[in-house]
């Protein structure tokens, strides 16, 4: 390997932490209220959304992490929500720079917190149904998760008729990247605890409901894609249908450059507010991406980039 080469090497290997890195949900809005999320691992501060300890992914569809992410602890705030309410999801990499994968499927379930609030609620047997899935953007050759690696949200509405009650939101990423080898899927799920409110009556059929672990298999179309990057994509989601007292939602997948119209997050008997950005505040590109862009034609994903460059590293040793 020649000088050059080799220190080109070490530029690209000091960048491999931020071009691998993982992330979290930092951030959800409901209708124009923020609540902040906690950092994985860090001494948690009152919030909705259940606080994991690591921000690597989930591998493997039998892991008990599937459920809520990583150690999933039980989150201190329930906030409130209604039937049709919008919702935004904010993911950041684990460094807080933006998240770091474009390739693969956004969905979101929902589960009852049975004969208890989600603030008690142990989501190990939980019955989730889902209510959206969000794919690739129209020409099937860019997925609708690259807006969130561009610094915007996953938008979801929740359902108009949707009985009142409280619930687990499990809004989750499916990194695909790796997928066309067996076992490579990266899952990043994460649940948000919310109160609907209302007199709404449609509760999902149970043929429709499944449990995280055991709503997946290794070998699902979804997840296990041994032609992720043939273009153009043709892509089966994993899981059940979406409920069809949820199907008619016609809301924005994700937003490239969406903002919340903020106010102050306020709970009461506690405050789910932390340090972080506002909604629509976009990070600065990472270093790692501005790296990349000394490609004339970029390829669909970071992993990509990193697998070709490897293969033309081990050409020259």
């Amino acid at each position: 390997m020649s000088y050059c080469s080799h220190q080109f090497s070490l530029a690209i290997l000091a960048l491999l932490p931020l071009v691998s890195g993982h992330g979290y949900v930092a951030q959800v809005a409901i209708d124009g209220t923020d609540y902040y999320g906690n950092v994985p691992n860090a001494n948690p501060v009152p919030s909705i959304v259940r606080q994991i300890n690591d921000v690597a992914p989930v591998k493997g569809a039998s892991n008990p992490y599937l459920n809520c992410g990583q150690d999933a602890q039980l989150a201190s705030v329930v906030a409130n929500a209604n039937p049709s309410s919008q919702l935004q999801f904010w993911w950041k990499g684990g460094d807080g720079s933006n998240w770091p994968h474009n390739i693969g499927p956004i969905m979101t379930y929902m589960a009852q917190c049975v004969n208890t609030t989600c603030d008690q609620y142990n989501s190990t047997n939980a019955e989730w149904f889902k209510i959206e899935e969000t794919g690739l953007q129209p020409g099937n050759m860019v997925w609708y998760q690259q807006n969130i690696m561009n610094g915007g949200p996953a938008n979801v509405t929740l359902p108009p008729t949707l009985a009142p009650g409280q619930y687990l939101i499990r809004h989750e990423i499916i990194a695909l990247h790796l997928a066309n080898e067996m076992g490579g899927a990266e899952f990043y799920p994460s649940c948000t605890q919310v109160n609907i409110q209302g007199d709404q009556s449609a509760v999902a059929p149970a043929s429709d409901e499944v449990t995280f672990p055991g709503g997946y298999s290794d070998n699902d179309p979804g997840i296990y894609d041994p032609t992720v990057f043939d273009t153009p994509v043709q892509y089966t989601f994993p899981g059940p249908a979406v409920v069809p007292f949820a199907a008619a939602n016609t809301s924005s997948p994700t937003s490239s450059n969406s903002s919340s119209t903020t106010t102050s997050t306020s709970v009461p008997s506690s405050t789910a507010s932390a340090s972080g950005s506002g909604g629509g505040v976009q990070c600065q590109v990472s270093t790692a991406q501005t790296a990349f862009s000394m490609y004339a034609r970029q390829p669909r994903s970071v992993s990509r980039v990193m697998r070709r460059w490897w293969e033309s590293l081990t050409s020259l040793s």
